[in-house]
């Protein structure tokens, strides 16, 4: 019998679509199930998953992609099941309306209550936590602002997708679909576990300062006191027009100790460029030059089997634009072989967290 089961289905159908997975599952009572389903389906798929695996908690988001094992899928659901020796104990919270409120401390309040324990007292090697948004709401900065306020266990997630329509997202719990809503899960782990963030770009020293922006609408304004779409422009050396034409190569970063978390541009509204993720006034970003997704992210994945000496199963939160690259290059199969020998799911998200909101990444928790 299995610990970590992974099962997926291209089925159009709800129901086939549940009962195929449920039969791939190898762990006779999960203690959880993490799924993710193309917006292809219905927001009734939440009832459907959870009603497949009632003693079970479940729960997942809508996606712009999905991964499982070595394959980058389109229109399909994927899930992987925990049992109690990975996941000795699991608790979800659902947290409402982020666009306007901030539920977080009442969550915190909750988990302490069924663990037992002060969130602060609780050991980050053997808690860890999942956050899995609404990707269209904006919010994600402020939340994951909240959670680091509140707690120091890492949480790992993303920003649910609609196969890049951009009209509405769903997360997945207790068999309900939410939007304008979050999902929290802290998990107690059986195992040890990894989180690492892993990213396809150098940082260059062309740096741009955001001296005037619009925070809520994650527009930069200016930068370095200059029009944001000139002056982007004229340190990389383009004409304005053919801006945007190089956003998916050379996105801003904000680096610290060395490390850049990617601001990517999603497009230009006269001079002003607004991003997918909040830039703040003052800011100074770097600017980043692409690399190899393929071979940045097999030496991380090999870096990370070294450091756990065994992966049972992976979880990779991967954003859009990787895999709207990688589709660009025909390299998904090759990406995918990344993972051939390890059980994985994952999704393209809008979005990655991991100590905030970022994006161009891949967040990824293994489980040794």
């Amino acid at each position: 019998m299995k610990n970590i089961s992974t099962a997926y289905s291209t089925q159009k159908d709800i129901s086939a679509a549940v009962n195929e997975i449920k039969s791939q599952i190898e762990i006779e009572r999960p203690k959880a199930v993490i799924f993710f389903a193309s917006s292809c389906f219905p927001e009734q798929i939440s009832r459907a998953m959870q009603d497949a695996f009632q003693e079970s908690v479940v729960f997942g988001c809508s996606t712009a992609g999905e991964l499982v094992n070595d394959q980058m899928l389109k229109g399909s659901v994927v899930a992987m099941a925990f049992s109690p020796a990975v996941f000795e104990d699991i608790h979800v919270e659902i947290l409402s309306r982020i666009d306007q409120e901030d539920p977080v401390d009442q969550a915190m309040n909750n988990f302490e209550r069924h663990f037992k324990i002060p969130v602060l007292e609780m050991d980050i090697a053997k808690y860890f936590g999942f956050v899995l948004f609404d990707g269209l709401s904006n919010a994600e900065e402020r939340i994951m602002a909240s959670i680091g306020s509140k707690s120091n266990i890492v949480f790992v997630g993303g920003s649910a997708g609609d196969d890049v329509q951009f009209k509405r997202t769903w997360v997945y719990a207790q068999g309900q679909a939410y939007h304008n809503a979050a999902i929290l899960a802290l998990v107690k782990s059986g195992v040890e576990f990894s989180i690492i963030k892993t990213q396809s770009f150098q940082v260059t020293d062309q740096l741009l300062t955001a001296t005037k922006v619009n925070e809520s609408a994650r527009e930069v304004i200016e930068f370095n006191g200059r029009p944001a779409a000139q002056e982007y422009a004229r340190v990389l050396g383009v004409d304005a027009g053919s801006l945007a034409d190089k956003f998916m190569s050379n996105p801003l970063g904000l680096v610290i100790d060395e490390e850049p978390f990617v601001r990517s541009p999603q497009q230009i509204i006269d001079d002003r460029i607004r991003f997918y993720c909040q830039i703040l006034e003052g800011m100074e970003l770097a600017v980043l030059a692409g690399t190899s997704i393929g071979a940045d992210t097999r030496k991380s994945i090999h870096e990370l089997k070294t450091s756990l000496g065994t992966i049972s199963g992976l979880i990779n939160f991967h954003c859009i634009l990787r895999t709207l690259e990688l589709e660009a290059k025909k390299q998904q199969s090759e990406y995918g072989a990344i993972f051939k020998d390890i059980p994985t799911v994952g999704l393209s998200t809008y979005g990655e967290a991991y100590l905030g909101h970022i994006n161009q990444t891949s967040t990824i928790i293994a489980f040794k």
